[in-house]
């Protein structure tokens, strides 16, 4: 196995750097997910370490070897795309077995690998079969095999379920969970899809606009985000927004009124007040209340989420239970916690609470 280390790298296409400067260490055996919006510069960056894109500035090592000038072939790693690229003329078995092949490894080897792989994806009964007798699901499991039989130090995913429909995606994700346990292989995951993100890394690298914003677990991304934009991105349904005005007496909020901010942030200027669907409260309680009306509703059965729009015109999305019956037009009254909440400054900076142990 082998970890990767990204010192200051930089690409550019002619005169604009898509990739600003990135540090990052992927650590040996870790499943490190790279997550942002389209266009933020991840699947460049994928491409730069597996050397299918040459870098402008800075320096790539797999393992202790800088790879800056070895050719794709020789890294040891092997890529999975979001399309499937099988040979249509070849059956699933020799699909698997063509690349060892081509290294001259013995066909004893070879059979070998290609069964074991074959019963680590469940795929043993579509080995005669062709990509045309396939499924999408089947499909991918075999472009999966196909990197493992290799046995690579490295493992690329470029998108790999965008092509699935959501209940495939679903089953895929559980999959790539398991073979990573299993294996224990450096894997570099690359999605646009936070909650593909949340569900399979160990690590997440937050990208936007070629730069990265947040590096972290799951836990600490979506409890601790450093900024509003890491705020808003992780966590689905997203973290609702609220902007407030701070004074001396804490923060004074459009349709709750005024709340408490924590001890170490500033007395004036606008503060955003981020709170998660999850943390308001159907009723009166809390710091703070307000009444708003339904306006749309989204039933998702075990989970129920409220469009509420409050007297200012504000739209807050709100989880409920999914026991309770609610209809558009009704009016609820909405508390929150202050503690609950996350305070992002002038900056789009995080402003850390004063008990919080982070």
């Amino acid at each position: 196995m082998s970890g990767v280390n990204l010192n200051k790298v930089v690409k550019t296409y002619g005169d604009l750097e898509i990739i600003h400067g990135i540090d990052l260490e992927v650590h040996d055996g870790e499943f490190l997910v790279l997550v942002g919006p389209s266009g933020c510069g991840k699947s460049t960056l994928l491409r730069m370490i597996a050397g299918l894109e040459e870098i402008t500035d800075g320096t790539i090592s797999i393992g202790d070897r800088i790879v800056n000038d070895v050719p794709a072939a020789q890294r040891n790693l092997s890529m999975v795309f979001q399309s499937y690229a099988l040979y249509p003329h070849m059956t699933v078995r020799k699909n698997l077995a063509f690349g060892l092949g081509n290294l001259k490894m013995p066909k004893a080897e070879i059979a070998k690998r290609v069964a074991e792989v074959a019963k680590i994806l469940q795929i043993e009964e579509l080995l005669e079969r062709k990509p045309r007798q396939l499924s999408g699901g089947q499909k991918q499991r075999v472009a999966i095999g196909r990197s493992i039989v290799r046995e690579p130090e490295l493992f690329l995913f470029d998108e790999p379920l965008s092509n699935l429909d959501a209940e495939l995606r679903v089953q895929m994700r559980v999959e790539l969970a398991g073979l990573y346990q299993r294996l224990g292989t450096t894997m570099i995951y690359v999605t646009h899809d936070q909650i593909e993100a949340m569900t399979l890394a160990t690590r997440i690298v937050v990208l936007q606009a070629g730069i990265i914003e947040q590096v972290g677990t799951p836990f600490d991304l979506y409890n601790f985000p450093q900024n509003k934009f890491v705020a808003t991105f992780i966590g689905s349904p997203k973290m609702n927004m609220i902007e407030g005005t701070a004074n001396k007496s804490g923060l004074l909020l459009p349709d709750f009124g005024q709340i408490s901010l924590p001890k170490n942030a500033p007395k004036s200027g606008n503060i955003h007040f981020g709170i998660r669907p999850e943390q308001f409260t159907i009723g009166k309680g809390g710091d703070a209340t307000s009444t708003g009306k339904i306006t749309l509703i989204e039933y998702l059965g075990s989970e129920l989420f409220l469009y509420i729009t409050l007297p200012s015109g504000h739209v807050v999305l709100v989880q409920a239970s999914s026991q309770t019956q609610y209809k558009t037009g009704e009016e609820l009254t909405l508390s929150l916690t202050a503690k609950n909440a996350h305070y992002f400054g002038e900056d789009n900076l995080r402003i850390p609470l004063y008990d919080e142990k982070k």
